[in-house]
């Protein structure tokens, strides 16, 4: 490697960590070995999240914790455990709980939300869509261990067991026991592993 790209490499870390820290100081709890990519997207409400050790949270990251939306109030939590890595561009938003377990991987383009835009029910749906009120079905749990594909999406009240993978471009809508693999849209189990 030449030492001009040993420069930008060293360059690149130290920006990283400096950003991490600055970044992470309004968090709820960002420890000094979690990292998060410059270029943030979008972030929204970080004393409502919670980062473990290690864990790295890539470019281009929307996380967005709601404690309000219009006149309605939330408690929103999002956690994440020790030794994640949430890849580029993942869009993470709560208004009640997302709880991610330790050594969680996921690809780009992720979707993890326990919210949508109004209930299903005639009244909501006669609304725009902007207009309607953010609901939760749910909080959604995933377990140690998991991994979600590029573009895999999980939906409100969800909980992804221990182990278990979750295919790119898949849409999670029921819950995932442990050591499973799930593909599709809506996402059905095409493996389970025994202990």
């Amino acid at each position: 490697m030449s030492p001009l790209r040993v420069v930008a490499e060293i360059w690149k870390k130290v920006f990283r960590m400096v950003y991490s820290g600055y970044r992470g100081a309004r968090f709820c709890r960002f420890p000094s070995s979690a990292r998060i990519e410059p270029k943030g997207k979008l972030i929204v409400g970080e004393k409502y999240i919670s980062v473990g050790e290690r864990t790295y949270l890539g470019r281009d990251i929307e996380l967005t914790a709601w404690d309000q939306l219009g006149e309605r109030r939330y408690s929103p939590v999002i956690e994440f455990g020790d030794d994640c890595q949430i890849n580029d561009s993942a869009h993470i938003t709560a208004i009640d709980s997302i709880r991610i377990g330790n050594n969680v991987l996921t690809g780009k383009n992720v979707l993890i939300t326990d919210n949508s835009h109004g209930a299903i029910d005639l009244e909501s749906l006669k609304l725009p869509p902007v207009k309607r009120e953010v609901v939760s079905k749910g909080p959604v749990v995933i377990g140690d261990n998991v991994w979600i594909g590029d573009k895999a999406s999980v939906l409100p009240g969800v909980t992804i067991g221990e182990g278990s993978i979750v295919a790119a471009n898949a849409v999670v809508t029921r819950d995932v026991p442990p050591y499973s693999v799930v593909a599709g849209i809506p996402a059905r189990i095409v493996k389970t592993v025994s202990k």
